[in-house]
């Protein structure tokens, strides 16, 4: 199948007024090397999504989120999961980044937990399991790679019907496929750039302030960012693995 002829939806939890919403899809077209007119964004926010969707694209995205978590008590997020969850076993080739791997993490059944004295934000060092490493897509990256991150509640939990790819020194689960299917999902944002993270953390400054403290978010903003080319070339490696 031709890349230019390739259909996505990506799936998103953005308020309207979220610049993020935006450059999300820019984002994830420009690493994966197709027009963002091929991506059509749909909402989480504005109901619950079902398999139509899947009948409108050849691949599903799932992005991040700026003010939401997987454990608010919230109805969409819920459904959410259950959506991911029926993706997953489906096999409907599939990439969901940060906030997407932990709606599938806890979709499958896992345990994502809120842990911000373990947040990761910038650009980390990662490593691959034995698992990552023989994978078609993520052994690409060699065994140890840079990745940009973005979170504050992490994976504690796996499913039964995943393996974990990567893992931090923070963070023992940073990746995951579903058994025998496309089906993907990263901890980490294998959409960004290096300088694409930095500017997200400018524009939540405030609450990465009350996380870390303004002084220390300072430093990190100008210390903890650096390029990531194995990572950021992810999603391209996945069509080029799993559509050519």
């Amino acid at each position: 199948m031709s890349r230019s002829t390739l259909r996505f939806v990506l799936l998103q939890a953005r308020n309207p007024g979220d610049r993020v919403r935006g450059e999300e899809r820019e984002q994830f077209a420009a690493r994966m090397k197709v027009p963002a007119e091929r991506i059509e964004p749909v909402s989480m926010l504005d109901g619950p999504v079902g398999a139509e969707v899947l009948e409108r694209c050849d691949m599903l995205l799932v992005g991040g989120s700026g003010e939401y978590s997987v454990k608010d008590d919230d109805p969409r997020i819920d459904a959410a999961k259950v959506f991911l969850a029926e993706v997953a076993l489906l096999g409907f080739p599939t990439f969901a980044s940060c906030f997407g791997y932990q709606l599938m993490v806890e979709g499958l059944g896992g345990r994502v937990e809120k842990d911000e004295e373990n947040a990761e934000v910038g650009s980390f060092h990662l490593e691959l399991t034995d698992d990552g490493a023989e994978d078609p897509v993520f052994s690409s990256l060699g065994r140890a790679f840079t990745a940009q991150l973005g979170h504050k509640d992490r994976a504690t939990v796996l499913p039964d019907e995943v393996v974990n790819l990567a893992r931090s020194k923070a963070c023992p689960h940073q990746a995951l496929k579903v058994r025998g299917k496309p089906v993907y999902a990263a901890q980490f944002h294998p959409e960004l750039t290096w300088t694409d993270n930095r500017g997200r953390f400018e524009r939540y400054m405030d609450d990465y302030g009350r996380v870390f403290g303004l002084v220390e978010a300072a430093r990190m903003l100008e210390e903890d960012f650096f390029p990531s080319p194995g990572a950021s070339s992810l999603l391209d490696v996945f069509l080029k693995v799993h559509f050519e």
